[in-house]
């Protein structure tokens, strides 16, 4: 027999979307229960990083100096590297923002952090292996969604749930909403390598000729992404992982000392991209928000920045009609519009990356020049604060 639970608000997915509503609600006096399926968050190579429009959300919910308290990196500006020749392609130290950078907090470190002051509300009730498998629907409404836990089959009855449960959403599935897939030309690998006290300082990119590699400096290692044309993992798999160590090395020369912790490919992680968007972000009693409402491409490192976005705008709009019980499918409409824009324009700017800079340089054999945009960049350095404002707030 399924053990039921009555909340205000049902969300499946312990991500940034989900667990920052989730905290925002409780806050707002509502009651209501997280779901997430697995037994921690400490999973590699998730999206890690913070928007200054994320800090913002952050400070004026007073928890900044908090949050600047936990381990986390500083990234003032984003250099590239285009043969041999380097870029700055943005500067964030004039956004009209409080914290001027990025910051790199491993997500599970993030979702610690919202986790833990969310329980300092009553109302806050996060369910760890807790995997949403089902909706509860009367009368043509979602009414509540199902959970499989340890304990055995678990119900959650609510005046609205919310789907945050991924690109690869369970919930949107199940309640037949319908999405457009937008199409990406790469996938990445992510993995980590050892950083040295000597090496270079900044976070950077460097695209040779049918190749892009990414570096994130993490203070005692670098987190990497080595982009390859979409579906090719196989075919480079079967080549040996000695193909990619030297692929790196040609890259960037310094790190042939250290290549070699690379042992095979268990040590590097397949991230398949997809760019989406649902058509219909709702139905009666249900919302999607965050990636299960939008994939994002990695470009940018904007899917967190979104995901929070979508959170804050959809307790800014529901909160007070889950206090009063009476959430209307208009409510939830008005939150679709208020994120399908930034979310569109989002996207048109990374498939537009995606499909005239990265599939050229993925299919490219000859050397690559720095396009003129570039060089703009390099000889009015002003106009690097447009892709920052662009990147940091969006």
């Amino acid at each position: 027999m399924a053990t039921e639970l009555r909340v205000a608000c049902g969300i499946a997915g312990g991500g940034p979307a989900g667990m920052m509503l989730g905290f925002l609600l409780a806050r707002a006096g509502l009651s209501v229960a997280v779901l997430e399926k697995h037994a921690d968050f400490l999973r590699d190579f998730r999206g890690d990083t913070i928007h200054p429009s994320t800090l913002d959300v952050i400070a004026e919910l007073d928890l900044l100096p908090a949050f600047l308290a936990r381990p986390h990196d500083e990234v003032r500006e984003l250099a590239a590297q285009v043969g041999e020749e380097r870029f700055v392609l943005a500067d964030f130290r004039h956004l009209p923002s409080r914290c001027k950078f990025l910051a790199f907090m491993p997500q599970w470190d993030f979702l610690d952090f919202l986790a833990r002051h969310g329980r300092r509300y009553r109302g806050f009730d996060l369910r760890m292996q807790a995997e949403a498998v089902g909706l509860i629907e009367e009368g043509g409404r979602i009414a509540g969604l199902r959970a499989a836990t340890p304990e055995g089959p678990l119900a959650v009855r609510a005046d609205l749930v919310v789907a945050a449960d991924g690109r690869h959403s369970t919930l949107r599935g199940l309640a037949g909403l319908q999405g457009d897939a937008l199409g990406a030309p790469m996938d990445v690998l992510w993995m980590r390598l050892p950083r040295r006290a000597d090496d270079p300082v900044a976070t950077f990119g460097h695209a040779e000729a049918g190749r892009i590699f990414i570096m994130l400096n993490r203070g005692d290692y670098w987190q990497c992404a080595y982009v390859i044309a979409k579906g090719s993992f196989e075919q480079l798999k079967q080549q040996g992982i000695a193909t990619l160590r030297a692929s790196l090395v040609a890259l960037s020369p310094f790190l042939a000392d250290r290549v070699e912790t690379l042992r095979g490919w268990d040590d590097v992680k397949l991230l398949t991209v997809a760019v989406d968007r649902l058509r219909r972000w709702h139905r009666p009693g249900l919302l999607c928000i965050g990636d299960a409402a939008h994939a994002m491409s990695p470009i940018g490192g904007v899917g967190i920045n979104l995901a929070i976005q979508d959170a804050v705008a959809a307790a800014n709009r529901l909160a007070r009609p889950l206090l009063f019980g009476n959430v209307s499918d208009a409510d939830l409409a008005a939150v679709q519009r208020r994120r399908e824009w930034p979310t569109r324009v989002t996207q048109r700017a990374q498939l537009a990356i995606q499909n005239r800079i990265i599939r050229t340089v993925l299919g490219s054999r000859e050397e690559l020049h720095a396009p003129l945009a570039l060089k703009l960049l390099q000889w009015f350095p002003v106009l690097r604060r447009i892709p920052a404002r662009l990147i940091g707030i969006g």
